[in-house]
């Protein structure tokens, strides 16, 4: 058996660096690195040959604490077959790993470090091309924020959503399911027996939500952003669809690393305003417009909330699954999935917009058949919702803006006007909103303070305020509920979120008062609190602590964040993150 001692081993090549010959370790003596690299890649058993092919890095992020990655060692395998296939060398590395029910704070606290880790690990190690593995909520967005600033050309890839679960023969899958039931068991509608019985069927396989939550959201707006490959974001954690997906993702890395052009020429501004039409289009989770400006800021781009309004006047709702509708992921998927609900927003997409795949988005749409299942995916004229899913609303109470997901909201509470019901933040409110001498009726409006990206800190997803006990015991499903934090894609209600600027921050928030008055109308896109200007100014004149002073922080990464944080309409990313305006920057 050769050795392969002919091959060149010590002196880097000319012109741009590929494979072993990238990202060389600081030595002083290029030979030297790439002489000492390959030495010990040789000692794991690699030969000349395999050490000579392009190289696709795999950033994937399994972790006991991560169901929803679950299935990560059979991706894994899929796509290193895929890589191999064709020609490739396959890398693959652990990142920080996140999982929404176990991350304290929250998991929107960790995202930014876990794209920080992502872009650093890119940067620090040979390879022509990265794949992204990855599904639970911040994940995605972390994964392609870090890739965007590392600037290599990149694909993703999503652990797909899980399989739905039964009670009773109904169908059940988290996260929904989850709160639906929940809220029946506060409301005495449940014993705990039965709710322990729900609880077995809510999350029947390993992988994502399967509803329209916030990880399938990412995944199909990953897709219509062309950083996936066609049909990728909908195929089950654990089916053979899903494992197929992932060897074509593994091949087609290898063709993007011999091309060679980094991420951006893939997430353009007509990348982003497809992204956008879609979420109106899925009825998809709030979260996801924090995090395309968070992927958007770093390329240099910007999310005008005006122009996302706009679009989604225009743009219905057709993805008929929870918390707006009434399927699961698994029946978007076999209705034909992204693609299919891409043919119906043809007339509203940038087709000539780039993907992954090497086609352009017009394309794409064209190898596809309609939707097979017009009650999961509807016809552009027989939507389930006429208007976008979400809303942007302003005025006294957000001058920065604020989001209502409008579809998954009560029809006769989105115009209304009440008292207001502050809480002023998380401990106040778990020692007050179940206390049965608590002054509040079903048309007050529950408002909660200092949640978002700094108050908080990290923007947790507070904002699906629980109706207060004796309300519930009571039959109140739905209430006005105001905040400056986040709530799950998966949660419905009458909910105003992302509340800009916060009120850690001295944002009108911070001023309102038990037993003032709330405006809610979102026809006329206003939230106002009803009272002068005068005394608007004066309430806020009043000094409040700074992040810092008000949660005690003296190290450590609290403290990157606390002062580096933006607010939710840049994404909630940190400030030194943010590139540069693009020089062909368009507000997206």
């Amino acid at each position: 058996m050769s050795n392969n001692d002919d091959k060149e081993t010590t002196i880097p090549s000319s012109g741009p660096a590929k494979g072993m010959r990238k990202a060389l370790t600081s030595y002083g003596d290029e030979g030297f690195s790439l002489f000492l690299r390959k030495a010990f890649l040789k000692g794991a058993g690699y030969t000349d040959d395999a050490l000579d092919r392009p190289i696709i890095g795999i950033a994937g992020a399994a972790s006991a604490y991560n169901p929803c990655h679950g299935n990560m060692p059979e991706l894994l395998a899929a796509v290193k077959r895929g890589i191999m296939l064709a020609g490739g060398l396959p890398m693959d590395f652990p990142t920080i790993s996140i999982h929404e029910s176990f991350a304290t704070p929250t998991s929107m606290y960790l995202r930014n470090l876990m794209s920080m880790d992502v872009e650093e690990m890119i940067k620090a190690q040979p390879m022509d091309a990265i794949i992204l593995i990855g599904g639970c909520d911040k994940t995605i967005p972390a994964q392609l924020m870090g890739a965007a600033s590392a600037g290599i050309p990149t694909i993703q890839l999503a652990t797909g959503a899980m399989l739905t679960g039964s009670y009773k023969g109904t169908r059940l899958g988290a996260c929904t399911d989850c709160r639906s039931y929940w809220g029946k068991f506060r409301a005495g509608e449940m014993s705990e027996q039965e709710v322990g019985v729900v609880n077995n069927q809510l999350v029947a396989s390993v992988g994502t939500c399967s509803v329209m939550g916030t990880a399938s959201t990412m995944a199909c707006l990953a897709e219509a952003l062309g950083i996936m490959l066609p049909g990728g974001a909908t195929p089950p954690a654990v089916t053979a669809d899903r494992m197929r997906t992932a060897e074509q993702t593994g091949t087609r890395a290898v063709e993007l690393a011999k091309f060679g052009e980094g991420i951006d020429k893939i997430l353009t501004y007509k990348a982003f305003e497809n992204a956008m039409r879609v979420l109106l289009a899925l009825g998809g989770s709030t979260n996801g417009i924090v995090h395309l400006a968070a992927i958007a800021g770093r390329l240099g781009l910007t999310v005008d909330l005006d122009r996302l309004d706009q679009m989604g006047r225009e743009t219905p709702v057709l993805v008929n699954l929870k918390p707006t509708g009434q399927f699961y992921m698994e029946d978007f998927h076999k209705a034909g999935g992204m693609p299919a609900l891409l043919r119906e927003l043809r007339p509203l997409l940038h087709l000539d917009a780039l993907s992954v795949s090497g086609q352009n988005m017009g394309d794409i749409i064209d190898q596809y058949d309609d939707s097979y299942n017009t009650e999961v995916i509807r016809p552009f004229d027989r939507p389930i919702y006429a208007q976008g899913g979400v809303a942007v609303l302003r005025g006294n109470l957000a001058p920065g803006g604020a989001i209502i997901k409008q579809s998954a909201a009560t029809p006769s509470l989105m115009e209304h006007e009440g008292r207001a019901v502050v809480f002023d933040g998380m401990e106040d409110l778990v020692s007050r909103l179940d206390d049965e001498n608590l002054d509040v009726n079903a048309d007050d409006v529950l408002v909660l303070k200092n949640i978002g990206p700094k108050g908080a800190p990290g923007m947790p997803e507070a904002g699906y305020i629980p109706i207060p006990k004796k309300l519930a015991a009571a039959g109140v499903k739905d209430m006005v509920r105001i905040s400056d934090g986040r709530m799950s894609g998966t949660a419905f209600g009458t909910i105003v979120l992302h509340v800009t600027p916060e009120a850690a921050l001295g944002g009108p928030l911070m001023c309102v008062r038990t037993g003032d008055r709330v405006r809610l109308s979102v026809s006329e896109r206003i939230i106002d609190l009803l009272i002068s200007p005068a005394e608007l100014a004066s309430r806020q004149a009043e000094t409040i602590p700074t992040a810092l002073e008000r949660h005690g922080v003296t190290r450590g990464y609290k403290r990157l964040f606390l002062q580096t944080v933006l607010q939710a309409d840049k994404g909630a990313d940190f400030d030194f993150l943010v590139a540069s305006p693009a020089s062909s920057n368009k507000s997206i």
